[in-house]
């Protein structure tokens, strides 16, 4: 019994440092509907690519797309490995049509928007 109680208060402290940690950041910024449309890629062929099909999608709320700079929604994505996304782009995945809707996106340039898209255009 003296062993349980020894796991419960452990968990009591982990927890409470948890709560404390997530207390401590900032919660995530929910961007408006005209923040999302006036973010774009720095690079200008990327920026082009990503307004003529990703765009209608991932910066309009309700779409059920990530929406761009959405960490709660992308950084799970990134998880899974930065090699992943661009396959799901080009071959559909879920509710995301195969190719993005992008017939002229190259395979870099899908890299380059996923990179943007979730917020890791330098590399994070």
């Amino acid at each position: 019994m003296a062993m349980f109680k020894k796991i419960e208060s452990v968990s009591w402290v982990v927890a409470s440092v948890f709560v404390t940690l997530s207390a401590c950041s900032p919660a995530p910024k929910h961007l408006s509907p005209g923040e999302l449309s006036a973010l774009k890629p720095s690079d200008p062929h990327v920026a082009a690519l990503y307004e003529h099909s990703c765009k209608a999608c991932h910066a309009v709320p309700g779409s059920g797309a990530p929406l761009v700079h959405d960490h709660a929604a992308w950084d799970p994505r990134w998880a899974k490995g930065e090699d992943v996304l661009p396959n799901h782009a080009v071959l559909g995945f879920q509710a995301m049509p195969a190719s993005g809707q992008c017939a002229a996106c190259a395979p870099r340039d899908y890299t380059a928007i996923i990179r943007f898209m979730a917020d890791r255009e330098q590399g994070q």
